[in-house]
């Protein structure tokens, strides 16, 4: 490929790629202006909350879990170092041969894998056929569906989607999936909704279709009357205030809860994350350092040459 080519192709992205954005702001597919959150894991030195992980747990396998699964999350890596339930030492009454730093042999992990309110289907069993299970720690999370097809059935239509990457699959996920959960609003009275469905200014949509006749002129609203920002979904406000006790004094808030599950999801993307902040710290630090010599060692070198 010719460098003239190259240019022609190139400019032709760029120029689609923008066009697109226009032609779905043009549309009306905006949602309200995300407002910026303070998070345990931002910024370089950033960290997770262990407790807010656990609570967020809590929340998401109160509520969110019966509608959206951890494809891509096994249960032991609630118990590796850095997760919600990570443990350094066991706790009193557990024998001294075990290590319950191993995620495998972590008695919390395993109680919740054996608790979890959905099955693993494992098998066949000497007679062919599949069965259920209580999970262990190396499954991964059952989700709540067998397939697709069931999944719509139960949620008008609309599937679910699932958690494990939902914080990276966003734009600013943290932030996009706090304003989601903490941002319902009753219907706007110019607007027309289908049954099933719920108003909110964060997911992005296009309110133009469900405008009232008598807010529209010719495909337009009329003077005057703006179109509602934001879109609808079929999932309802999945929480509300007071709904999961949490037993070490925190807010039993929507806002509280919602910034719990974001955090412990915000884990489930990225559980490595403290290693590669760590690892990334380091590597600057010896990359100023290896810097600084070279730039000595090359004075040095050099300061006895004539110019």
């Amino acid at each position: 490929m010719t460098m003239k080519n190259f240019s022609r192709i190139l400019t032709a992205t760029l120029f689609t790629a923008f066009t697109s954005v226009g032609v779905a702001d043009a549309a009306g597919g905006k949602a309200k202006k995300l407002e910026h959150q303070h998070w345990h894991f931002s910024g370089p030195f950033g960290k997770f909350d262990q407790d807010a992980m656990q609570r967020g747990y809590q929340v998401y396998e109160t509520v969110c879990s019966n509608c959206h699964g951890l494809e891509y999350l096994s249960f032991r890596h609630l118990g590796q170092k850095g997760g919600p339930f990570y443990l350094d030492k066991c706790p009193a009454g557990i024998p001294d041969n075990i290590d319950c730093s191993n995620p495998n042999d972590n008695p919390v992990v395993k109680a919740i894998a054996a608790n979890y309110k959905f099955q693993v289907t494992d098998g066949p069993d000497d007679s062919g056929d599949m069965f259920q299970r209580p999970a262990l720690p190396s499954d991964r999370f059952p989700g709540p569906f067998a397939n697709e097809q069931i999944a719509r059935l139960a949620n008008n239509n609309a599937l679910p989607p699932d958690l494990s990457l939902i914080t990276k699959a966003r734009h600013s996920g943290p932030d996009y999936l706090y304003a989601l959960l903490t941002g319902y609003e009753d219907t706007p009275d110019t607007v027309e909704i289908a049954a099933g469905q719920y108003y909110n200014p964060y997911f992005p949509g296009d309110m133009t279709q469900n405008m009232k006749p008598e807010f529209m002129d010719h495909g337009h609203a009329i003077e005057g009357v703006d179109v509602p920002l934001g879109g609808v979904l079929s999932m309802a406000p999945p929480l509300s205030d007071g709904m999961i006790e949490y037993t070490d004094g925190s807010p039993m808030t929507v806002e509280q809860y919602s910034k719990d599950v974001t955090e412990f999801l915000m884990w489930a993307a990225e559980p490595k994350m403290e290693a590669r902040k760590s690892l990334g710290v380091v590597s600057l630090i010896y990359l100023v350092i290896l810097a600084g010599l070279l730039y000595w060692s090359c004075r040095k070198v050099w300061s006895n040459v004539d110019h």
